[in-house]
C-alpha cells in the first residue's frame, strides 16, 4: 500500500499524532536594562480609553521577519492603532500607530 493513502487514511479517521512543536524562546529575562513596575496593575477599569497598552512581536514572512506595534484600549480590546516595518524602528513605528 502506497504510503501516501496510509498517510491520508490515517489522517481522515484522525488517528495521526500531532508533532509537538519544539518550545522557542524569544524573550530574554536576564538583561541589564531597567525594568519598570507594571502601575498598570493597579487599576481598575471602568470604561474605555482609560487604558492603552502597546505590544511588539515579529511576524516570520519567506524570506524575512517584520515587526508589528499594536495600540489596544485596555477595556474594550479594541485596536487603537498598528505599524508595520521591516526594521525594528521602536520610536518611528509608533507615531505611525497612532494615526492608523
Amino acid at each position: 500500500m502506497n504510503p501516501k493513502r496510509v498517510h491520508r487514511l490515517l489522517q481522515e479517521d484522525h488517528l495521526l499524532r500531532l508533532r509537538k512543536r519544539k518550545f522557542v524562546v524569544t524573550t530574554d529575562s536576564n538583561h541589564t536594562r531597567r525594568v519598570y513596575p507594571n502601575l498598570a496593575g493597579q487599576m481598575t477599569l471602568t470604561g474605555i480609553d482609560q487604558l492603552w497598552v502597546a505590544d511588539i512581536t515579529y511576524v516570520r514572512l519567506r524570506e524575512e521577519f517584520v515587526f508589528l506595534v499594536v495600540l489596544l484600549d485596555a477595556h474594550s480590546r479594541r485596536v487603537i492603532g498598528w505599524a508595520l516595518d521591516r526594521l525594528r524602528r521602536l520610536r518611528e513605528m509608533t507615531t505611525p500607530a497612532f494615526q492608523n
